[in-house]
């Protein structure tokens, strides 16, 4: 289980406390998102993950007095992490990247052709997969963190798994 599946119970209180200025608290809540962010924008940003987690790390910090339900920092910070890293993988033109690190697999080599598929796909069908497939939310969910009507959603998805299904026929060489 993930931070995110499975928050402390004091969560709430160091949300709060982190809100009304301790510096402590602050630094205990960055401590819990930022592998959590780093894992939501690494198969989006691929090699700019680190500088996409970065500033969306700096966007949670200077936004976070404006979180109204601190129980729903994971997936504030999962918004924000998502966006940063389809702000900074489309400022990219497309190229060829060195794989990014992926949570261990019955596979290890299924998981490598999975990321190596992943890299060619555009940015917005990588963070449509990645949201939907990889953190298993549903499309409305999608819609918002992305703050896309739900018909572009479910047409995006549409392409993006048309795109994966056609870039894994022709990349398992």
């Amino acid at each position: 289980m993930t931070g995110a599946d499975s928050p402390r119970p004091d969560l709430t209180a160091l949300v709060r406390a982190a809100q009304q200025g301790d510096a402590l608290a602050l630094d205990e809540v960055l401590s819990l998102l930022m592998p959590y962010v780093g894992r939501v924008c690494a198969p989006i940003a691929l090699q700019d993950a680190p500088d996409a987690a970065q500033e969306a790390m700096i966007a949670i910090v200077r936004n976070l007095r404006q979180l109204k339900s601190p129980e729903a920092l994971f997936g504030w910070a999962r918004a924000i992490a998502a966006r940063e890293a389809v702000r900074f993988a489309t400022r990219r033109s497309p190229q060829p990247a060195a794989p990014a690190d992926q949570p261990d697999q019955r596979d290890p080599e299924l998981a490598t052709d999975i990321q190596d598929v992943l890299e060619r796909l555009p940015p917005d069908h990588r963070a449509i997969l990645t949201l939907r497939h990889i953190e298993g939310l549903d499309e409305k969910s999608v819609s918002e963190i992305l703050d896309l009507p739900l018909g572009t959603v479910r047409s995006r998805l549409f392409r993006a798994r048309h795109g994966f299904r056609a870039a894994w026929g022709t990349g398992d060489g």
